[in-house]
Formats: structure tokens, C-alpha cells, sequence
């Protein structure tokens, strides 16, 4: 039986860009589907007592970066832990991610991320540009009509719909892979999500 994996991330977060290429090969190999999930931590955090990165306190910020620097080197993921755009807004990026979801599937999707990721945290790109978006697009072989597209009432109700699936579900915290109901937080605990996807889920009645 086919597993299903809910993404739930946010476009500016490292540690969702660290994980993702791994988390699509355990996914693959597994024969999972993804249900690709950004969703908005600025409605996300008032419900879960998470804090925005710049009220969050001096030595927290700072064993972040060093922390960063540390599962960079171990993965040899190229990552710039004070890249030139960041924090910022991500809202934008967020619904082109839904609206090639939506148009184009899960895979183009999945890739547009990996783009979108690498581009705040090794290009030194501002995805709040919508030139830059375009460009992404682009880059990735999409209908020019995507970035329109994602300003449209559709995919607004969706980025709204997985945001409060998030809260429903208890996400607190970029990447989360919920399988089955199960929460998995953060790309350090893509082992235990490989393993899942090994496990018979668990039957539901007779």
C-alpha cells in the first residue's frame, strides 16, 4: 500500500532546505506521495508558542548559527547561514509553490522548491522579488502564467487550508513530515522517517 507523506514547511527555512533532497529520495524509494504543504508560521506561532527568529533569545540565535554551520558541513550541503536576504518574506514564493502544484503536479512542485530554497540560502536571491519568481519559474521550465496564477483566490484558500491543517495536526516547527498522523520535526529526523515508510500502517477496522 501506497504511503502518503504531508509536507508542511515554510519557503525561507534552512532546515527544510537542508532536508528536502533527502526527504525526496527516502520518499521515491519508498513509493510514497508527497502532499507538498507551505504553509504561513506567522499564523502557525500564536497557536504553538513558536517565536519569529528575531524575538527568540541572543543564545538561541546564536547556536543556531553554529548549528547550521555543523549539519551543513556534515551533509555537504552548501548553505550561507547569513545570506543576504533573509529573514524575508516568503508568503509570495510560498503560493507559486501551490499554484505548480496545483497546474503541474507534485514533482515540478518538489523541484520548484528545491530552487526556491537554494535560492535564499546559496544564491543570495530575494524571494520577495517577483522578477525573481518569474526567473525561478522559469528556470524551471514553468508556464510564465504561474506567478499570476499564484496571486489568484484559489490558491490563497489553499496556502489558508494547509496552514490551518498545520494547526490542526499540531505542526509547530519547518519541515514537519506527518505520516498517518504522526509528526516527524525537522530534517534530523529523516531517519525515523524512512523507517516509518518501511512499517506496515496500522489497519483501520475489520
Amino acid at each position: 500500500m501506497s504511503r502518503t507523506i504531508d509536507y508542511y514547511f515554510t519557503p525561507h527555512s534552512p532546515w527544510t532546505y537542508l532536508g528536502h533532497a533527502r526527504f525526496a529520495a527516502i520518499a521515491k524509494a519508498a513509493g510514497a506521495a508527497v502532499r507538498v504543504r507551505p504553509i504561513d508560521f506567522g499564523s502557525v506561532f500564536p497557536v504553538s508558542g513558536g517565536l519569529p527568529l528575531g524575538k527568540r533569545a541572543p543564545q538561541r540565535q546564536a547556536y543556531r548559527l553554529v548549528d547550521l554551520a555543523r549539519c551543513s558541513k556534515h551533509l555537504d550541503i552548501e548553505l550561507n547561514p547569513k545570506p543576504k536576504f533573509f529573514p524575508v518574506a516568503s508568503d509570495d514564493a510560498a503560493r507559486l509553490i501551490i499554484a505548480t502544484d496545483l497546474h503541474d503536479g507534485t514533482e515540478r512542485a518538489m523541484s520548484l522548491c528545491g530552487a526556491v530554497f537554494a535560492a535564499v540560502w546559496v544564491q543570495e536571491r530575494n524571494i520577495a522579488d517577483p522578477k525573481v519568481l518569474e526567473a525561478l519559474a522559469a528556470e524551471c521550465g514553468l508556464d510564465a502564467r504561474r506567478v499570476d496564477q499564484a496571486q489568484s483566490q484559489a490558491v490563497q484558500e489553499r496556502y489558508e487550508e494547509y496552514t490551518q491543517e498545520a494547526i490542526d495536526c499540531k505542526v509547530f516547527g519547518a519541515p514537519s513530515y506527518v505520516i498517518d498522523g504522526e509528526i516527524f520535526w525537522g530534517q534530523d529526523r529523516l531517519d525515523f522517517v524512512e523507517r516509518a515508510l518501511k512499517q506496515q500502517p496500522t489497519s483501520q477496522g475489520a
